[in-house]
């Protein structure tokens, strides 16, 4: 008989099954769960929920650098030796985090293959959207930037199940995400709900994969 090809590696099924001093937590919305600052002694992966990295400068300008979905690790930079957090995490809706000490993740990445690829997978992906995230903001204008980011935010092309964005992302947040005003945001989503790329229901904001025209015109 052929042999069966295995599944995909559930790393939240082996992080809760693993034997180790983790812990879950909750979050709801809007609540900080970490800040720019704070002791850098945990990695975390998020069981469901939504949430938003964030960095204030010096002058106190704030700058959202990233939004994170269910599937997703952060704190990385534990593991890169920073002592403490270079940003500030906020749960963008009620959210479950699985949080591993330090020195726990060290061991597990270092003597659970599977679990290290799946971890290494997690940060080439990150990576790459980061490097895609800064020549979004070089190159394109604010509509192509707000397109992309509802259909990141949608997790377009992850799974067959309607996309849908996460029922309470304002448009202040958005906005700071893609550094322009409210106001601008406010402008594009109307066009975009006139031309049928988005629509409202009683379940939040309905992305339709027709919004990469958006993205891939010039």
């Amino acid at each position: 008989m052929p042999r069966k090809t295995p599944g995909p590696f559930d790393a939240q099924a082996f992080l809760e099954s693993a034997g180790f001093g983790k812990r879950v937590v909750a979050y709801g919305r809007d609540e900080v769960i970490f800040s720019q600052g704070d002791p850098s002694d945990s990695v975390m992966y998020l069981r469901s929920g939504g949430v938003q990295l964030s960095v204030v400068s010096y002058s106190g300008k704030l700058a959202v650098v990233g939004t994170m979905v269910a599937g997703d690790f952060l704190g990385e930079g534990a593991l890169a030796g920073h002592p403490v957090r270079l940003e500030t995490a906020t749960a963008t809706t009620a959210s479950e985090l699985l949080v591993v000490p330090r020195p726990e993740m060290t061991r597990l990445l270092h003597s659970e293959h599977a679990f290290s690829d799946r971890f290494i997978k997690h940060m080439l992906t990150r990576n790459t959207r980061l490097e895609a995230d800064l020549v979004d903001q070089l190159f394109n204008s604010s509509e192509k930037r707000l397109a992309r980011t509802l259909l990141l935010l949608a997790r377009y092309g992850r799974g067959s199940t309607p996309q849908r964005v996460l029922p309470k992302v304002s448009q202040e947040t958005l906005a700071e995400t893609i550094g322009t005003t409210r106001s601008r945001v406010n402008f594009f989503l109307n066009k975009f709900r006139k031309l049928g790329f988005i629509e409202y229901d009683t379940n939040g904001l309905i992305v339709n994969p027709s919004l990469l025209t958006v993205v891939v015109h010039d």
